[in-house]
This record gives structure tokens, C-alpha cells and sequence, in this order.
């Protein structure tokens, strides 16, 4: 049985919710393996929104078991109230559908405060442009081996010790950046407020999906962000704080890395990102004013206005690398229609010499200058397509040139939010 990674392999906002929304129809369960609730996606089923954050996308769905894995850092009052938004739709989500890993970290108010007054503190061009969650503090405390994880909410009364050293670190921290330090009894008593809620969803996840892999279980790995905001592969240090790559569904979940048969990589037909950060191909001209108002670009969380720009394959090639990405699905093509030409970004200068990936280094990712080739736009539409024979020549040639230049086939192709419009190419779960 092929089990599915879902991973962006852009600086996130490709389109995910819908693709794993289709996905996870035919799943038996739905793991979220990295990232907090800075992200989000937006789930349309039978004329319903559904916007989600922490939760995985299988929820909305029944007979579908969700999956909160260890990679998660969990900010437990997000996700009650995510969970209680949810049930005035009618979704009701309970143990039953709900598993989180015991050893997932949590996300407390002195993480959401330090991100806050650093981003503040920060000098202009410095700021990573953060969505103030705590998401980078909670991992930093988790590498640091003093986080509150979710077992911890189970044995309030042994728990003294492990607060203090926490806030031995973080009153610190606030000492030095002018801020008054953090009592107990407040994450005391902020911890107290979730734990009879949090502790029923709670177990050995890693079990739970060894036990399920045994039988046979098709399994969806769904992750956050995109690959260029890992905080290895990305545009570092504007980066999220967790590996976005197809490699951690297995250390995020707790499954070994033969679990993931099949990478599919989550493709927007252009290029945007949220925040700071280099951006090669940013069309900050009518181009980029059109590609945001017809693709709604706006964040699903945050509702930031999202940077639009060409199609970068030298990004996207070099993200199929390093996820091993067996197929993409390409999104929003139909926000193409309509343009005279399209341009696509095959390569870079860099101190005058052409080079075919992006470098690691901050002050040579400023300095890289896109090389385009343009190519026909088209003037049917694409809108609601379901087969190729639907699509304009010249759209079909400009997807067979996406394919040709990262290296890498149309698995999917998307041309709606609609769930149904999609031109299936290959099945990514394999019997």
C-alpha cells in the first residue's frame, strides 16, 4: 500500500487544502507531521469553507482518523477554539477522530510574547516577518529540552520543576529585552485551563500508525509551509522553524522513512510568498497586481497580502531534489488565462555568470537576477477543465514546459478551487 507525503514546494500557499481535501477522500487517515498554527488552508466541500489550521484536513471528513503528529508544536487553546469553530459547521471532532502524539510540544503565552517584542525589537531589513505565534520560540525551547509537551498535561502535579526551568530561560531572555518576568502561577494556571480537554486526545502516536500501517491503512502525510521555508532548504533566516521537506513526515509522525511511498509536490502555476525574504521573480507592476486579485492572494491565517511573481522552475527543480518528489500537482493555471505572454524563470545571473539553483547564502540570494523565457499566453480559459482536451494548446504547452524544466511530471493538475476540477494524470496512491 502507497502511503502520500503532501509537501509545498514553494514558499507555501500553492493550493494544499484542496489537493489533500481530494486525497484525503481516498485516505484512511490524514497526519500532520510539522509546522503550528501559522499556517492554514482552506477546505471547500460541497459549498462549505472550512478553514483549519492545526487540524489536519481528514476531520472535516467521516470515517476519517486525524493525526497530530510529534513535529507539531501545538498551541492548545488555538486548537480548542479551532475545534469549537468547527463544531458550529457541524463538524464534531472528538478522540475519535482526533489523535495527538503525547510527545508533541506545546506552544505557550511566553512563546507568542517573545515573538512578538524580537520581531519588534528587530532593525529594519532584519525582520524574519514572523505571524507572532510563538511558533520559533516553542521550537526553540524543544531543542533547548525544556518544553511543556502534551504528556505533561496528564501529571499537573508533578510539573513544578519543569515550569521553573522554562521560565529560568524565558525570564531571562525577558530581563535583557526590558520586559517583566512571567510568574508560575500563570503558565501554572494556563496549563490547568486545557489539560482535561487536551489529555483524551493524547497517545503513543507512533504506535497508533505502526498498528495501522500494519494493516494495510492508507495513510496522507500533509504538511505546512513550503519546502523554501525550511529551516535548512529555504531562504534562511526567512524561514519558518520546522523542516517543511518530505523527510520529516517520517521523524514527525514517528514512522520510519519507507513509510512515505509517494511525494507529491504541491505546484503553483506562478510563484508568491508571505513576508520577508529574497523573491527572484517578484513582479511588484501590474503583473504581480493581477496575479494577486485573480488568484485571491491573501493568507488563509493572517490574511497578509501575498507577493506574486513569475514562475520560478529553478526553485521548484531544486525542490523536487531535495524532497524527492515523485509527482507534482500544478495549481491556479486558470489565474493564468487571459495573458498576452508568461514568463518562466529558467536559470539566474549572479555577479554576471549563469547559475542553475539558489544559493544559500543571504547576500548571494539578494543578488541573483532571473533569466525568463516567455512563452505564448492563451485566450480560452482553463477555468473548471477536467480533461486535457478542455485546456487551450497553449496552456497544455505551458505545463509540458513546467514538466520539461524542473525535471519533474504533472501528477495533478488543479483549475478551481473546486474540488472536482482536476485532470488526474497519475493516482498517487498505488496499489
Amino acid at each position: 500500500m502507497t502511503n502520500v507525503a503532501v509537501i509545498g514546494s514553494q514558499w507555501g500557499d500553492e493550493g494544499k487544502g484542496k489537493i489533500v481535501d481530494w486525497l484525503s477522500e481516498r485516505a484512511d487517515l490524514v497526519v500532520r507531521f510539522q509546522g503550528g498554527h501559522n499556517a492554514g488552508h482552506t477546505l471547500v466541500i460541497d459549498g462549505t469553507s472550512y478553514k483549519l489550521s492545526l487540524l489536519p484536513s481528514g476531520v472535516v471528513r467521516k470515517g476519517k482518523l486525524a493525526v497530530i503528529g510529534n513535529g507539531v508544536v501545538i498551541d492548545p487553546h488555538a486548537l480548542m477554539s479551532e475545534i469549537e469553530r468547527l463544531a458550529e459547521q457541524g463538524v464534531v471532532v472528538t478522540p475519535e477522530n482526533l489523535r495527538i502524539a503525547e510527545n508533541a510540544t506545546l506552544i505557550l503565552s511566553v512563546h507568542q510574547e517573545l515573538d512578538g517584542i524580537r520581531e519588534d525589537a528587530a532593525a529594519v531589513g532584519t525582520k524574519i516577518g514572523t505571524t507572532r505565534r510563538g511558533i520559533g520560540p516553542a521550537y526553540e525551547d524543544k531543542v533547548g529540552r525544556r518544553a511543556i509537551r502534551v504528556l505533561d498535561l496528564a501529571n499537573l502535579e508533578s510539573i513544578g520543576p519543569k515550569i521553573e526551568r522554562l521560565l529560568t530561560h524565558h525570564n531571562a531572555l525577558r530581563k535583557g529585552l526590558g520586559q517583566p518576568e512571567v510568574e508560575f502561577d500563570t503558565i501554572y494556571k494556563e496549563l490547568e485551563a486545557v489539560a482535561d480537554r487536551m489529555v483524551p486526545f493524547s497517545e503513543p502516536v507512533w504506535k497508533l500508525l505502526d498498528n495501522e500501517k500494519r494493516k494495510g491503512s492508507r495513510i496522507l502525510f500533509e504538511g505546512a509551509q513550503g519546502t523554501l521555508l525550511d529551516i535548512d532548504h529555504g531562504t534562511y533566516p526567512f524561514v519558518t522553524s520546522s523542516n517543511t521537506v518530505a523527510g520529516q513526515a517520517a521523524a514527525g509522525s514517528g514512522m520510519g522513512p519507507g513509510s512515505v511511498g509517494y511525494v507529491l509536490g504541491i505546484t503553483k502555476a506562478y510563484t508568491t510568498r508571505v513576508g520577508e525574504g529574497p523573491f527572484p521573480t517578484e513582479q511588484e507592476n501590474e503583473v504581480g497586481q493581477f496575479l494577486g486579485e485573480r488568484g485571491h492572494e491573501f493568507g488563509t491565517v493572517t490574511g497578509r497580502k501575498r507577493r506574486c511573481g513569475w514562475f520560478d522552475a529553478v526553485l521548484v527543480r531544486q525542490a523536487v531534489a531535495t524532497n524527492g518528489i515523485t509527482g507534482i500537482a500544478l495549481t491556479k493555471l486558470d489565474v493564468l488565462d487571459g495573458l498576452e505572454e508568461i514568463k518562466i524563470c529558467v536559470g539566474y545571473k549572479l555577479d554576471g555568470e549563469m547559475i542553475d539553483y539558489l544559493p544559500a547564502s543571504q547576500g548571494r540570494q539578494a543578488r541573483v537576477e532571473p533569466v525568463y523565457e516567455t512563452l505564448e499566453g492563451w485566450k480560452g480559459t482553463t477555468v473548471g477543465a477536467r480533461t486535457w482536451k478542455e485546456l487551450p494548446a497553449e496552456a497544455v504547452k505551458y505545463v509540458r514546459h513546467v514538466e520539461e524544466l524542473i525535471g519533474c511530471p504533472v501528477a495533478l493538475l488543479s483549475t478551481s478551487p473546486e474540488r472536482e476540477d482536476t485532470i488526474l494524470v497519475q493516482y498517487p496512491f498505488q496499489d
